[in-house]
């Protein structure tokens, strides 16, 4: 495979392996829907043994009835009563759960508490009434409130029950009680020298919070027992600065230059950087016993929470490179190996949807990665809305029930109870694989950012705050006046701290930014530039015919549905073997199948894309009897490398596309895809569209591949089933109307391709090329049908690429007078009508890519029709929509002509809702496009 020059185009050499011409032998292998398909391993889903003495475990219970009620009574209400409030705000709603009276279950009556009413942490087998009523009150209503008792699994609910109560009599060791008491005292130290050196930065710092310093430290110190190697770690503003330089090493000068206005990334990255409070990073850190654990901490835009399905996204991807999990060949027989961590505010996760939505992954297949660990930084206070204000649940964490993970919350001024809080989650997770929250209850020591002041809305908060003394000030003292820390251990581990931050301060003008970006699995990639590279995307024929053919394959015993063994099955088969009539589905499956045979990994993701919206697609096949399932593309070799990923996603696009694009930025070696069921659904996700797609990789020189299939087309369908809004994505592009012509440096790429050749191009030159942007296909929904929106096989095949501008080849060009360019499937609606016309004088250009806007290629047919005075954009689209607005001043800029607009005039709707008024506009805007 080779690429070819076109019209001062830079020659490029691919980046992966070149495409094998040898067609394998065939042979295909079933994945049973109970056995799984590729990417859902459901072996291992029943994950713990059921354990045979739950008979031995109710006898005990019914020897002490009243008092197992009690027990009952306390771990499903203790919570709500317990002392997790650091402030006291909530402290007059305490001691008033009648469900935990004593009195209410009359357990005196029984002598003492038999094993396994209460899950004891000593030797003991038994314990008096009275002491177990301590124990309970100790567990339950202390520091620590747990929810639990909503899971639907008995032996869960038991599991989690025995840790719990055996975990409140542990003790953490004196040297792990000192490490977290330096690590919260550094986050306070880097907040204080910050307040010195930057006073009018907004840093969002962790004070008031400083307890979080010891979750972190339990979680890696925890991770290699759990069978963790990585942890993607998804988080908002509050502390993050603190974790930064503190436990994820992070050199401080490099957030000292951003605060002084100083770039991120070296001199030649085509990069504008991002704002403080999202710089990211990735390290490795040994643990202390043994192990290693990567930490990544991904860069996150401002938008509340849109970064939490980003992260599951990215762990997904992570676990398919290293081939774990879902990913693995034999059963799931312990935990993931890549840990989702997502740190939410309070407010946040209760007042935005996003968070519903990824919740909504946990256990869907091809989308769950074993369980994610959740931290709310609880500051009971939103910008400067208090809680009762913020949400109408008692908790911000009720969310968590929808998928019954349970939820503990800690009072932020005891550290050492949320290390071990986060040791039980850490279990829990690594047993049951489902997600865990921990609420940690504190509170914010400024406003909303340093610069704030909170006193204007929460002044009685306030007031406690600022009457009380630091976390780590506590902490330390309370370490000190027992004799675990010496006060010259803290002060040493201070100055050595503070030497280290005004070292990084005096290099503020001397440090040179590093490449830290296209590395590991990214090395051999580049950025793209200014020019326009085509890449030849063809691929031999006999093994286009081959894919094609086992594409629609299916086993001799596989009871196939009969419709569409008559009108898709043989008809591809057909369409194969002649090399004619090559549909919009047979295309996508000829450029995914070659793709998966030369080695890169497919991720087709949205609602329904299996069968495809308008059952066009048929990419996995359902026997009529069994309900199991069969994925053609995976079988067309054998011992096959890569796979299609058949991913129905949960009815979401925020989340959804958001974990697509946290996919896609793991490896470049995946075609990621994600397929809206009509084009305007794409709206939902638009914060993702902004934030991560749009300017993901100018913000933090990441690359995404991932691709948007959104159906248009003015149908006669109504508002909401017709335009995907072109203009919206045309206008969110880096692209110049006047200066600089465009190239494949774009933001990204939007393409309107109207023949299936055109569309396999395109998703194979996503892979081919030796940098990733993401593409936005307007893609067809009459044309996956219609007999004149086909193509041959040999334009499929060697030698040929993308076309950025279709020519008329049906024109005679001295006879030209008019030409109308047209983008989309409108040009087969003009080309119908020409023909019936006979109009000779007029050929229809089209423009197949908008972005990059192809400059080049107009400036060459301008020029072909010396006889041509007239330039007309038609569109079906309404004139405040569609490319329009785009095209003309590019157009007249680099084009050098002028353009006149032949279409529907200005709408408020993308488009109306009466058939008859809807078929006056079809009749107008052909006759006007063709008036002489």
């Amino acid at each position: 495979m080779r690429l070819i020059r076109i019209g001062g185009s830079k020659v490029c050499h691919l980046w992966r392996k070149p495409l094998d011409r040898n067609i394998a032998a065939g042979h295909w292998k079933q994945y049973h829907s109970e056995n799984g398909v590729f990417g859902h391993n459901p072996h291992g889903e029943n994950l713990i043994q059921r354990q045979p003495d739950f008979t031995t475990k109710d006898q005990n219970r019914s020897n002490a009835p009243n008092f197992y009620r009690l027990v009952t009574a306390f771990r499903e209400h203790g919570h709500r009563i317990a002392q997790i409030d650091p402030l006291g705000c909530n402290d007059d709603q305490r001691d008033t759960v009648l469900e935990i009276l004593q009195e209410r279950y009359s357990p005196t009556e029984e002598r003492y508490v038999p094993e396994g009413v209460l899950h004891l942490g000593n030797d003991k087998a038994s314990v008096s009434v009275s002491d177990g009523v301590k124990q309970l009150k100790e567990t339950y209503t202390n520091k620590v409130g747990y929810e639990f008792m909503y899971i639907e699994d008995e032996l869960e609910r038991d599991w989690f029950a025995q840790r719990v109560e055996q975990l409140a009599s542990e003790k953490l060791e004196e040297s792990y009680k000192v490490q977290i008491a330096l690590e919260m005292a550094k986050s306070q130290n880097f907040d204080h020298f910050l307040a010195k050196k930057f006073q009018s930065v907004k840093r969002y710092g962790g004070e008031g919070c400083e307890s979080m310093m010891a979750f972190f430290l339990e979680l890696i110190k925890s991770s290699p027992s759990n069978q963790v190697d990585h942890i993607i770690l998804g988080m908002a503003h509050r502390g993050r600065l603190n974790l930064l330089t503190g436990l994820l090493e992070y050199p401080p000068v490099k957030m000292f230059q951003k605060m002084k206005g100083m770039p991120e990334f070296p001199s030649d990255a085509l990069a504008t950087g991002d704002v403080l409070s999202h710089l990211f990073t990735s390290v490795d850190i040994n643990v202390e016993g043994g192990g290693k654990v990567r930490v990544g901490i991904l860069p996150n835009p401002s938008h509340l929470e849109a970064v939490n399905p980003v992260a599951v996204g990215n762990v997904r991807g992570k676990l398919k490179t290293l081939k774990s999990y879902d990913y693995s060949n034999g059963p799931i027989d312990k935990a993931s190996r890549v840990l989702c961590v997502q740190v939410h505010g309070d407010a946040a996760l209760a007042g935005q949807g996003i968070n519903q939505e990824t919740l909504g992954f946990a256990y869907v297949p091809h989308f769950r990665v074993g369980g994610s660990l959740h931290l709310v930084v609880n500051n009971q206070l939103g910008y400067t809305t208090p809680a009762n204000r913020a949400r109408s649940s008692r908790y911000t964490t009720d969310v968590a029930k929808m998928i019954l993970a349970p939820v503990i919350h800690v009072n932020g001024d005891y550290p050492e109870e949320l290390a071990k809080a986060t040791r039980l989650a850490m279990e829990y997770r690594a047993k049951f694989h489902k997600d865990v929250f921990i609420d940690l209850i504190c509170f914010r020591r400024w406003g909303h950012n340093e610069l704030d002041d909170p006193t204007f809305t929460n002044p009685q908060l306030y007031d406690l705050i600022s009457s009380r003394k630091s976390i780590p000030d506590a902490y330390c003292e309370n370490l000190i006046s027992t004799g675990v820390l010496t006060d010259s251990i803290l002060k040493d581990h201070l100055s050595s701290h503070n030497n280290l931050l005004n070292d990084n301060f005096e290099q503020i003008e001397t440090h040179e930014p590093q490449k830290s970006y296209l590395q590991a699995q990214w090395n051999g990639l580049i950025q793209a530039q200014e020019e326009i590279t085509t890449w030849d995307t063809g691929v031999d024929i006999p093994l286009l015919q081959y894919i094609g053919v086992k594409s629609v394959h299916y086993p001799t015993d596989f009871n196939v549905h009969s419709h569409l063994l008559k009108t898709f099955i043989k008809a591809r088969i057909a369409k194969a073997t002649t090399g004619t009539k090559i549909d919009w589905a047979t295309a996508e499956a000829m450029a995914l199948g070659s793709l998966l045979y030369q080695g890169f990994g497919v991720r087709l993701s949205g609602e329904d894309v299996g069968r495809g919206t308008f059952s066009q697609r048929h990419a996995m096949l359902v026997d009529q009897k069994s309900g199991q399932i069969f994925i053609p593309l995976n079988s067309m070799v054998e011992n096959q490398e890569e796979k299609l990923e058949v991913c129905n996603s949960t009815l979401s696009e925020e989340a959804v596309l958001g974990f697509e694009y946290g996919f896609s930025i793991e490896n470049p070696g995946n075609l990621v895809i994600w397929e809206a069921q009509f084009g305007d659904f794409f709206n939902g996700a638009q914060i993702q569209i902004d934030t991560l797609l749009a300017s993901g990789e100018t913000k933090w020189m990441l690359q995404s591949g991932l691709v948007m299939l959104l159906p248009h087309g003015m149908d006669g369908a109504g508002p909401e089933h017709s335009s995907c809004r072109i203009e919206r994505f045309l206008q969110m592009t880096d692209s110049n109307e006047d200066g600089k012509a465009d190239g494949d440096y774009n933001s990204f790429q939007v393409v309107n391709p109207t023949t299936p050749a055109q569309y396999f191009h395109l998703l194979r030159r996503q892979m081919i090329r030796n940098f990733r942007k993401p593409m936005v296909v307007i893609a067809p929904k009459v044309l996956l049908r219609l007999p004149a929106a086909t193509s041959t096989i040999e334009e499929l095949g060697p030698d040929t690429f993308f076309k950025p501008v279709l020519d008329d080849e049906t024109s005679t060009v001295k006879s030209v007078k008019k030409l109308v360019f047209v983008s989309g499937r409108h040009f087969y609606t003009l080309k119908e009508k020409q023909v019936e016309l006979n109009r000779q004088d007029i050929a229809l250009i089209r423009l197949e890519s908008l972005c990059p806007f192809p400059s080049l290629e107009l400036q060459r047919i301008v020029k072909k029709y010396t006889s041509a005075t007239e330039f007309v954009w038609s569109q079906e689209e309404h004139q405040n929509m569609g490319a329009w607005s785009f095209v003309k001043p590019r157009f007249e800029n680099f084009v050098g002509r002028r353009i006149r607009y032949v279409g529907r005039g200005p709408l408020a709707a993308p488009a109306v809702g009466v058939g008859k008024v809807h078929h006056k506009e079809v009749a107008k805007l052909i006759s006007d496009t063709f008036a002489q």
